[in-house]
């Protein structure tokens, strides 16, 4: 595929990266990166492109992340506004256009918030690898424990950090270069992995607000219902930060929802079962395509 250069938008007085593709004239798929201080939009970019043949698909670097701008402030609240300020940037019919959200681990909490506080603003839900409360920690910690002899340079004490706050940057990328083998179920290639770690944006001060006590604590469990629109989740069977009983609270709380598991993958199920969570969301909008 063509490269797609990396292109900036000012959206509520930050600056923000993204990378569009897709018919100026098509719905909008808005895909919302997981990794508090870490994430970009690269990895959703690349799995969800495929979809530009019938959507025009967005990707962004959450304010605070990747190469978009250092603009406080870093909450939940905030990065959700961001995106419906987005949406009705791109949006061809712009306030009346709705989106397809799609959202993986944190990008999911917001997702989440999103569907909740713009109910008008989006057409299908689409949640990957996540879960609707902070809950799902204290799993991720057991599984975690069961798994340590595949990071041998891991702990539980940085999970913790993982869970909290870092001391720099610099502790940041570490941390994540340990744990690193813990996110997909194929040979982990520690030497790709070093270089994924070398090359990304880590971000304490982000990452360490986005964990602050007043934004760690999100719980949607009892909202839930409130999402009406069309959703589909899909979670790898083997993921291990936010477990597959996350995604079962949230087929069980979503009233018009489907869950789709997928053995032998993690939480970045969307690349390590690419073609086949590609056709699933094809399948999943070509039968709701009129909601």
């Amino acid at each position: 595929m063509a490269d797609i250069p990396l292109q900036h938008v000012d959206i509520n007085g930050a600056t923000l990266a993204y990378k569009l593709v897709g018919p100026a004239d098509a719905p909008l798929f808005i895909t919302l990166h997981g990794g508090r201080g870490c994430g970009t939009h690269a990895s959703d970019f690349a799995a969800y492109r495929a979809l530009g043949s019938r959507f025009r698909v967005l990707s962004l670097d959450f304010r605070g992340h990747g190469a978009s701008s250092l603009t406080p402030p870093y909450t939940f609240a905030q990065l959700v506004d961001d995106v419906e300020a987005a949406r009705v940037h791109f949006g061809g019919g712009g306030r009346a256009q709705k989106a397809v959200i799609c959202g993986g681990s944190f990008g999911g909490f917001l997702a989440l918030q999103y569907a909740v506080k713009y109910p008008d603003s989006l057409s299908h839900l689409i949640l990957r690898g996540t879960a609707p409360s902070h809950e799902h920690e204290a799993e991720a910690f057991t599984i975690l424990e069961s798994r340590l002899p595949r990071v041998p340079l891991a702990s539980l004490g940085m999970l913790r950090k993982v869970f909290g706050s870092f001391t720099d940057d610099t502790e940041f990328r570490l941390v994540m270069f340990a744990l690193g083998p813990l996110y997909s179920e194929g040979a982990y290639d520690p030497d790709r992995g070093l270089e994924g770690v070398r090359r990304g944006v880590y971000n304490a001060e982000t990452h360490n607000a986005l964990y602050s006590e007043e934004e760690k604590y999100f719980d949607y469990r009892d909202r839930l219902s409130e999402i009406t629109v069309p959703t589909l989740i899909v979670v790898g069977e083997k993921d291990w930060i936010c477990p597959l009983s996350q995604s079962k609270l949230l087929k069980a709380g979503i009233p018009d929802s489907k869950l789709l598991v997928f053995p032998d993958a993690n939480h970045s199920v969307h690349t390590e079962k690419n073609a086949e969570v590609i056709a699933a969301i094809r399948e999943f909008l070509d039968a709701r395509a009129s909601a």
